[in-house]
């Protein structure tokens, strides 16, 4: 009994911290996912989502994302919450489509002729982050904290292009905007 009690205790990390919900921002029209508060100052954020783009919306596509974020400045907001105004990360998405591979088919083309992979997209991003102190604002809720954040980001393939293309794309070509709601357990 003690020696199960003790493996569950060793497995306890992986009880994420938070929930996420998030629409756009280059994981899916809309996702969802679990977060985990990094290191002692809890200032490190590493989510997991799952991110769904309907037919409907540019063709039905499944997108598996890992984040992470650093909390780099805190705002005190009186004792109900606090504000994140720069919280740089980077991301990595995974898109599953039948047209859409890890590595380009070396039948139809040369070895490195194309250097990236169709399915694989490594991000760059920016974000803040508004969080409400739950125990200040309804103390039987049961949650510790719900934040409202946003978030922009680009990728490896719209960077070089853009570099590439100057003359005829903007720097509002290339970035994405995210939209999301945490829950903090």
């Amino acid at each position: 009994m003690f020696s199960g009690k003790a493996s569950a205790q060793k497995l306890n990390f992986l009880v994420p911290d938070n929930a996420i919900v998030q629409f756009a921002g280059s994981i899916g029209y809309f996702s969802v996912g679990a977060g985990y508060d990094l290191f002692k100052n809890k200032k490190g954020i590493l989510d997991f989502n799952y991110g769904y783009v309907p037919a409907s919306k540019g063709g039905e596509l499944h997108i598996v994302t890992a984040k992470f974020a650093y909390k780099f400045y805190e705002i005190k907001l009186k004792d109900w919450g606090k504000f994140y105004p720069f919280n740089p990360g980077f991301f990595a998405t995974y898109t599953f489509h039948p047209e859409l591979s890890f590595a380009f088919d070396k039948e139809l083309y040369p070895d490195k002729y194309y250097y990236w992979s169709e399915a694989l997209r490594p991000h760059l991003s920016i974000g803040n982050e508004l969080e409400f102190d739950m125990k200040k604002i309804w103390k039987d809720s049961g949650v510790k904290a719900i934040s409202i954040y946003s978030e922009i980001n680009t990728n490896d393939f719209y960077l070089i292009n853009y570099f590439q293309n100057t003359s005829a794309l903007t720097l509002a070509d290339i970035f994405q905007l995210g939209i999301g709601l945490r829950v903090k357990f």
